[in-house]
């Protein structure tokens, strides 16, 4: 169900679990689709050894994306007109993950209303690893 412009609030928020127990192969998984097979992402010897990490860690993008789910479930179906992302933190395999939108602001635009989010992804210890924003169309 789409978001509305007569039921939505600023200050409301939605928060969900995008990632349980983040898996190599889930790391290794986005590699393929995304075509991104920087070995910070893939090889242990190379991490530990050469770049200085305790073991590979999730691409941002991953990040971003499962985040991302949290927006389009909310807003609906093609209504998310905008997302940016800045990743703080590595995301390391054994990670749970939580997304936090909050409304920041309805606008009326020549879209018609339009949600302004704020965007939070945590760690399961509480630590913040990516922040962001987000807008959506919303019904009347």
């Amino acid at each position: 169900m789409a978001l509305s412009a007569s039921t939505l609030k600023v200050g409301d928020a939605r928060s969900e679990v995008v990632a349980t127990n983040l898996s190599r192969t889930q790391i290794v998984q986005y590699a393929g689709a995304s075509g991104d097979y920087n070995p910070l992402h893939s090889d242990e010897v190379y991490v530990t050894k050469s770049a200085g990490y305790p073991t590979v860690f999730a691409h941002g993008m991953l990040t971003m994306g499962l985040t991302g789910r949290l927006l389009t479930d909310w807003a609906g179906d093609g209504r998310l007109l905008s997302y940016g992302a800045r990743f703080e933190k590595q995301v390391w395999p054994g990670d749970t993950l939580t997304a936090t939108a909050t409304v920041e602001a309805i606008e009326d635009t020549d879209q018609g209303k339009v949600a302004k989010f704020s965007v939070v992804t945590v760690n399961e210890a509480g630590d913040r690893v990516l922040s962001g924003t987000a807008s959506a169309r919303l019904d009347p």
